[in-house]
């Protein structure tokens, strides 16, 4: 297996910090991505004893409080309102929402070609030659919709044959791409299985890809270290713990945010694309091409028009399933990291 490296800083870094204390400027909420920094996945996580303290839960419970605002507003005549002016702001990315996303994607191809020795993202590199010519035939199924199944069936290809060389956690990171797979091979097909759009299911691996990142930063918060040495300001006068902390919180609660309600996940979504976008400004062409997927991915869920009934138990459940969620996922990720790298000899202790 090649050496591990990985990006690590997420888009919310400097987004966590706002549940917290302060507000945030554009430039603060800017993504601090480093594709390219050292990092041992095989080493033991912080304790969940360690993570779950009681500035953790005041974090948690902050994040609560806002999904729930955005609840209560579902339904009412300021959230129609609300989005009616989101339905005609984005009409034309909701028209045009597969063309984006073949552009993108295309885009995204050409560029890992023109790196050469890259396997999707910016970390997983690769010495073998045929890879980016492979990268480069995908963009080119794109230009037909015919052929869109076969650039699909060639991303599922490049994740399969990333992950055998880089191990099922790693890849564990990036389930946004086969979420993006599934969307070019239904929309080339034009089918709906079981009555399922192809953007939800682009719209739940999103989410899972986020809240999964978000645990990342929990678990090894000190992989940040040198970034928040060499920008002391993204902190914002909190300590490195506590920054963080917040960042792991408002990402999980925009990803989960992601698989709620219309409105709520409209309005998550145009808040993600902002900061990943913001980030692009700061760190330039790498951050523009690992980023670009998830970035239209975004941009079509907060188009997307599709209303349901929102019943008062969306709102009353909303915080069970917060809770259900972000349990899962601490000891998914936990109980994986040991199975995988420790044989479940050392069980997370809460």
């Amino acid at each position: 297996m090649q050496s591990p490296r990985k990006s690590f800083s997420g888009p919310l870094t400097a987004l966590g910090l706002a549940m917290a204390s302060t507000p945030l400027s554009i430039g603060e909420a800017s993504a601090h991505v480093k594709w390219f920094c050292a990092y041992d996945v095989a080493g033991q996580p912080r304790g969940l004893e360690n993570v779950l303290c009681l500035d953790f839960e005041w974090l948690v419970g902050l994040a609560l409080l806002c999904l729930m605002v955005g609840c209560l507003a579902e339904g009412t005549s300021l959230g129609t309102a609300l989005m009616n002016a989101l339905d005609r702001v984005t009409t034309r990315i909701r028209t045009d929402t597969e063309l984006l996303v073949r552009a993108t994607v295309g885009f995204f191809f050409v560029s890992l070609w023109n790196l050469g020795n890259v396997i999707l993202t910016p970390e997983l590199t690769t010495d073998v030659a045929w890879i980016p010519w492979l990268q480069l035939g995908l963009a080119g199924c794109l230009i037909w919709r015919r052929t869109m199944p076969l650039t699909g069936l060639g991303i599922v290809f490049l994740f399969a044959f990333a992950t055998a060389q880089y191990g099922v956690f790693h890849l564990a990171d990036y389930p946004i791409f086969l979420g993006v797979a599934v969307y070019l091979i239904l929309r080339g097909l034009d089918v709906a299985p079981f009555g399922i759009r192809p953007l939800d299911i682009v719209r739940w691996t999103a989410a899972v890809t986020l809240m999964w990142a978000s645990v990342e930063k929990w678990a090894y918060p000190q992989w940040t270290d040198p970034l928040i040495a060499a920008k002391p300001s993204m902190t914002m006068g909190a300590t490195p713990a506590l920054f963080m902390q917040a960042a792991g919180v408002v990402e999980f609660t925009l990803a989960f945010a992601l698989v709620w309600t219309p409105l709520v996940r409209r309005t998550s979504a145009l808040i993600l694309a902002g900061v990943f976008v913001s980030a692009v400004f700061e760190f330039g062409k790498i951050d523009a091409i690992g980023h670009s997927g998830i970035i239209v991915v975004l941009l079509g869920i907060a188009a997307d028009d599709m209303r349901v009934k929102v019943r008062v138990r969306d709102t009353v459940l909303a915080p069970a399933w917060y809770a259900a969620s972000l349990a899962g996922f601490l000891l998914l990720y936990y109980l994986g990291h040991a199975a995988i790298y420790g044989g479940l000899s050392e069980l997370p202790v809460i």
